[in-house]
């Protein structure tokens, strides 16, 4: 990998709205953004490096219009890179996701970028009139929209999905020469190949089972990429996964694991998984688990491990799983800017060079 990129470490949210485990209580959805924007501006203060939004269209998350609440935030920060994590492209308009996110550059002079992914969730496609036998031409039909977008001004595209557009203007333009567009996956090679195919820097979400074995996608995606004619070193690779992080490990275990079980209980039983058990909980948390929990040096530890098999240059932290109480939120996200950050960027720019 090239010895110029600096190893950036971020977090991503769903702005989730889920019950507190403990009380079955909710907050309100505008005190829940504004807990997601106080923690986007601390994210900023302790010198993190992006943070990103997902995009969904179910009860118990409330970030359906990524960009604008991106907005909001760029207003309240001045340097952290603000993405989508995803756009699910399949079910939008490649041309109003651009326009959002050029707006966001313009906002937030030169820091958006997109993510853009199949979606892990379906809703969005009946909301807005897609047919879900589409689901691989429409994120292939419309990405390649996105990008010609993003290549030119004006554009002239047909494709099987959308309205042609005939040598159309599309405004307005970026801050950025382009704005950064990464393809999300969950463990396809076929989504993999496709990113390495076009040149696209790479995010994998590891979410379960061993994260190890996700190490040979990443060795497919950059020979894929030199096959492809690309510079596999100019080329990023993120891993995105889960976790909490505390001043004691068992803490954030206690913490984490009721939030956790809620949501992947939730998800499970709309896909036939069975309930999550603590043991399967706890073992998720150890060094070659999938979970990022612990207390500082135990993410330490993990996210340096992962670098020896994976290379990448971007960790993403989704904190928030299910409702955590926002002050450990904060809490965590202090810890990942002051404590894990600085030894994390400085042990990998020591094994570069």
């Amino acid at each position: 990998m090239s010895t110029k990129k600096t190893f950036e470490i971020g977090l991503y949210s769903f702005a989730e709205l889920t019950p507190d485990p403990h009380t079955g209580k909710k907050i309100s959805p505008a005190q829940r953004l504004q807990n997601l924007l106080a923690e986007i501006e601390l994210a900023d203060q302790v010198g993190l490096d992006v943070f990103a939004l997902g995009e969904h269209h179910r009860p118990e998350y409330i970030s359906s219009a990524p960009a604008v609440i991106l907005a909001a935030a760029a207003a309240r920060t001045q340097n952290i890179r603000l993405s989508s994590a995803v756009s699910v492209l399949s079910s939008d308009d490649p041309v109003r996701v651009f326009q959002d996110f050029a707006s966001l550059d313009l906002i937030s002079q030169g820091r958006a970028e997109i993510m853009a992914g199949r979606g892990s969730f379906i809703e969005s496609f009946p909301l807005f009139g897609y047919d879900l036998k589409d689901y691989n031409t429409l994120f292939s039909e419309k990405l390649d929209l996105l990008l010609n977008i993003r290549e030119s001004e004006r554009v002239s595209w047909s494709g099987k999905h959308r309205p042609a557009l005939a040598d159309l203007g599309v405004y307005p333009r970026p801050f950025q020469e382009q704005i950064p567009v990464w393809i999300a996956v969950g463990g396809t090679p076929e989504s993999v190949m496709r990113a390495a195919r076009l040149g696209l820097p790479l995010a994998i979400a590891i979410i379960g089972g061993i994260p190890e074995k996700f190490a040979p996608l990443v060795a497919l995606y950059r020979r894929a990429a030199l096959e492809a004619g690309h510079d596999p070193a100019s080329l990023s690779v993120s891993i995105n996964s889960h976790g909490l992080i505390a001043d004691q490990r068992q803490q954030a275990i206690d913490e984490a694991f009721p939030v956790f079980k809620q949501t992947m209980d939730k998800i499970g039983l709309e896909r036939g998984w069975p309930p999550m058990s603590r043991q399967q909980f706890e073992a998720s948390c150890t060094l070659h688990g999938a979970n990022f929990i612990g207390n500082p040096d135990d993410v330490i530890e993990k996210i340096l491990l992962q670098y020896e098999w994976f290379q990448h240059d971007r960790f993403l932290l989704q904190l928030s799983v299910g409702t955590m109480p926002h002050e450990n939120v904060l809490h965590a996200i202090e810890l990942l800017g002051t404590k894990v950050a600085p030894v994390v960027r400085q042990e990998i720019a020591r094994r570069k060079s």
